[in-house]
């Protein structure tokens, strides 16, 4: 996506539930291995005990607009993603979103596209701000929670901890003297041939949870390794990571060997699934340093992005000029590469 001189993100936030619960007590209480909390890394994820995946979203929309001093009424566009039950089984959480911080101007659009969310609701935000200026600002939101009662945070998934928490983005008009980030380019790109990933042999069903009490990503997964094998997954995978990283700087008009891009955050996900999946793609397109932000919380669903992003604003990543490279993925496959700087005030 070409954004010509860049678009302004205003305010960016991750609302984080201030109870955790730790790797080391899940080992101990016989939910994970040894093996399991060395190829995850992580060390503790947060817990949401009573809040509800929209209202965290909702919390860090406000977050970000006292940040930004705007008011939710000026907004022009709202964006929600998510990948894990919102709270209701028919329901918009979109709309409540948008709602509850005052958003009354445009029409909420609600995104679940698995964990790749949050990178396609920026792309929808973006577009929408260069086909129609007068909508002259948008909100990205992201919230996930993953409760025992449907997910099981821990074992539910390979080389993966799941956290619960929520993300929001402001994305306006570039304006480099108040502005935490410049969005410089995005691009996208799909490996739909590996769907079945979540999906392995499963008949479709009439209701949600029909075949188990709580959502099993390991079957899924281990019937399609079985069946289709990954060689193709990972090449296919690699492939589109690449193209997103070069057509992501290509389109900002950056040369990959440029000496501001500072650094690169990938998603969220364990060690082991990053040096797979990831690392034989990225590493050499740029001379980036690979940093990894996840060791606290865990993956945070369709936020390992924005998170990413409020990361490194909160911990001064980027000295100003500099640039930083978030790449979002989900199953699906989804893939999105943010290009930013920090503004040279």
């Amino acid at each position: 996506m070409r954004l010509g001189n860049g678009l302004g993100i205003r305010a960016v936030t991750a609302w984080l539930p201030r109870t955790v619960a730790t790797a080391q007590d899940a080992l101990a209480q016989g939910r994970i291995s040894e093996e399991d909390l060395h190829n995850t890394g992580v060390v503790e994820v947060p817990v949401a005990e009573r809040i509800s995946a929209p209202d965290m979203a909702v919390a860090a929309a406000h977050e970000a607009l006292a940040t930004a001093g705007w008011d939710g009424a000026d907004l022009g566009f709202t964006t929600h993603a998510w990948i894990h039950h919102q709270g209701h089984d028919f329901w918009s959480p979109a709309h409540y979103v948008a709602h509850l911080v005052g958003a009354t101007r445009g029409v909420p659009l609600g995104i679940q596209v698995m964990c790749n969310g949050g990178g396609t609701a920026l792309e929808a935000a973006a577009a929408r701000l260069l086909a129609d200026p007068s909508t002259g600002s948008a909100l990205v939101t992201t919230g996930d929670r993953f409760p025992d009662e449907g997910f099981d945070r821990w074992a539910g998934d390979y080389g993966v901890f799941y956290g619960d928490g929520a993300t929001a983005l402001l994305l306006h008009e570039r304006d480099d003297d108040a502005d935490e980030f410049t969005l410089l380019g995005l691009s996208s790109a799909a490996v739909s041939s590996a769907e079945g990933l979540h999906r392995g042999r499963d008949e479709f069903t009439p209701a949600t949870q029909w075949i188990s009490d709580r959502i099993d990503v390991r079957r899924t997964k281990k019937a399609y390794i079985t069946d289709t094998g990954l060689d193709g997954f990972y090449r296919e995978v690699h492939t589109a990571l690449r193209s997103i990283v070069t057509t992501a700087l290509e389109e900002a008009g950056i040369a990959p060997d440029d000496p501001r891009i500072r650094l690169l955050a990938l998603p969220r996900v364990g060690r082991k699934v990053r040096h797979e999946t990831y690392h034989p793609a990225v590493e050499g397109l740029t001379k980036a340093h690979i940093v990894e932000l996840g060791e606290r919380t865990g993956h945070l669903g369709a936020g390992d992005m924005t998170a990413n992003l409020a990361a490194v604003r909160e911990q001064e990543l980027l000295a100003p000029g500099e640039i930083a490279l978030a790449v979002s993925a989900g199953g699906g496959f989804g893939f999105t590469c943010a290009v930013v700087a920090r503004p040279a005030r």
